[in-house]
């Protein structure tokens, strides 16, 4: 059985979450799976049970499967999964993917910023897109309202690539509003999930969403975002993962400005020019 198979079927089971899948799969050494590879690992009891389970049961297969039609599966140990995203804490063990899978092994930058973004961050990106793109520049964001979709759509109009890593299974949209994007996005680039594809929105999943972002780009970029927010999560887990970060700096009288102010307060680089030479941007 591949090794993809065999994580699916266990990411099924009841009781097996990110912690436990992780034990296992890390004593996982072979491109196949087979009970000879239980007899090697040392496990509780409890994963030991769990492994041989899933790799028996023929219900978990025929859902993998269908899950198969619906998308393409990558786990950590295949060829396809980027190399980025192997090193930073906690990468997802399987991703589901719907597009194009080549896009995971270019140079990608990720733009994020906030839901209720202004028209000053539609300008920043109008300006700014068409030059990553010249430069051939794969952009990712979160296909979130606001920034997010801003990100996205300027990409598509300028004929560039983008990915969106979505907080909940590939068989929802969310918010409903950028349905047409998102299947823009599986025609001409990729969409990018962690979870089961029925998987449904919630509020904690975006935040694990971010990580996936931040691991996925050399760089990433912050328009507006408040002193709180899912963006300024995502610009400080880029620097734990010592990515470079980008903001676009804005008056201090605005609450959206206070999040890019302050990582730039904090050495993060200002964007202070539309056609400002992305010297770490090109090859």
């Amino acid at each position: 059985m591949e090794i993809k198979d065999f994580l699916l079927r266990l990411k099924l089971q009841k009781g097996i979450g990110y912690v436990k899948l992780l034990q296992i799969a890390e004593q996982l050494d072979d491109s196949e799976v087979s009970i000879n590879s239980f007899k090697r690992m040392n496990l509780s009891d409890e994963l030991m049970h769990a492994c041989f389970q899933a790799f028996n049961d023929h219900e978990k297969g025929k859902f993998v499967e269908r899950i198969k039609k619906q998308c393409q599966i990558i786990s950590f140990f295949d060829k396809e999964y980027p190399e980025n995203l192997r090193q930073i804490y906690r990468p997802p063990l399987i991703l589901f993917a719907q597009g194009d899978l080549e896009l995971l092994k270019q140079k990608i930058i990720t733009i994020v910023g906030s839901r209720n973004a202004t028209s000053y961050s539609q300008l920043v990106l109008d300006n700014i897109v068409p030059n990553l793109v010249k430069n051939r520049w794969v952009i990712a964001s979160g296909l979130a309202k606001g920034v997010d979709v801003m990100a996205h759509k300027a990409t598509l109009s300028n004929k560039g690539k983008t990915i969106a890593v979505v907080g909940n299974g590939l068989n929802h949209f969310y918010p409903l509003s950028n349905c047409h994007v998102q299947n823009q996005i599986i025609e001409q680039g990729l969409l990018l999930s962690e979870y089961l594809p029925d998987t449904p929105p919630r509020p904690f999943r975006f935040p694990e969403r971010n990580r996936i972002l931040a691991g996925l780009a050399q760089s990433v970029i912050v328009t507006e975002a408040k002193r709180k927010s899912g963006s300024l999560i995502t610009a400080n887990l880029a620097l734990q993962e010592n990515r470079d970060i980008y903001a676009v700096p804005g008056p201090i009288n605005s609450e959206l400005s206070v999040g890019p102010n302050q990582l730039i307060a904090a050495g993060a680089t200002p964007i202070t020019d539309f056609q400002i030479k992305f010297d770490n941007f090109s090859n």
